[in-house]
């Protein structure tokens, strides 16, 4: 069996400050893109962004997984 992280969320709350944090990330490199498109910095700004993303997926997935869960037993 492979090894499952576990979130334990404040539900919306969280997934709206990382929502919040993905979107200055992305206006930022919005930003970077545009003025130094050849710059180290998009690299890490895309990268910061995408782990930022799998988070929030995460927490979704776990999220919808509680809730199926929850179903289920009924």
């Amino acid at each position: 069996m492979r090894a499952q992280r576990v979130w334990k969320v404040n539900g919306a709350a969280s997934i709206g400050q990382l929502q919040s944090r993905l979107d200055d990330l992305n206006k930022r490199l919005s930003q970077l893109e545009s003025q130094h498109p050849e710059s180290w910095k998009v690299e890490e700004l895309r990268s910061s962004a995408l782990s930022l993303s799998r988070e929030i997926d995460d927490i979704r997935c776990a999220e919808a997984t509680a809730a199926l869960s929850e179903l289920l037993r009924k």
